[in-house]
């Protein structure tokens, strides 16, 4: 079992920074897939970035602004999150892939952090 927590969210400005944080333990995550999701009110979760190994990807509206990367020696994944926007308001969760599982089937999920970018 892998459990997620993370940390960093707040109320910012936008054209702001802010840096989330996810910490895992049970088991070291250096072979899982590792996500960042986020939600907004009304609206349905939605995939923001991505990294495995050290390839990333990224949601096309979050892409230059935003920075995922993991240090495997702390089990953590970070998103570093510049420029920003109103729209970037929502709770973010991060989740991990055990190598076992489909691409895009995350099974472990953190509790969330929320985000508040004022305008």
């Amino acid at each position: 079992q892998v459990q997620l927590v993370e940390s960093g969210g707040g109320l910012v400005q936008a054209g702001g920074s802010l840096r989330l944080s996810c910490a895992a333990s049970g088991r070291t995550i250096v072979n899982y897939a590792l996500a960042w999701f986020r939600q907004a009110p009304g609206k349905e979760r939605e995939f923001v970035a991505g990294i495995k190994w050290s390839v990333t990807n990224y949601e096309d509206s979050v892409k230059g602004r935003f920075t995922i990367f993991r240090d495997n020696a702390k089990n953590t994944v970070y998103l570093q999150m510049n420029s920003l926007k109103p729209e970037d308001t929502a709770v973010y969760y991060c989740a991990a892939r055990s190598p076992s599982k489909p691409v895009d089937e995350y099974d472990y999920w953190g509790q969330g952090t929320q985000v508040t970018v004022s305008s």
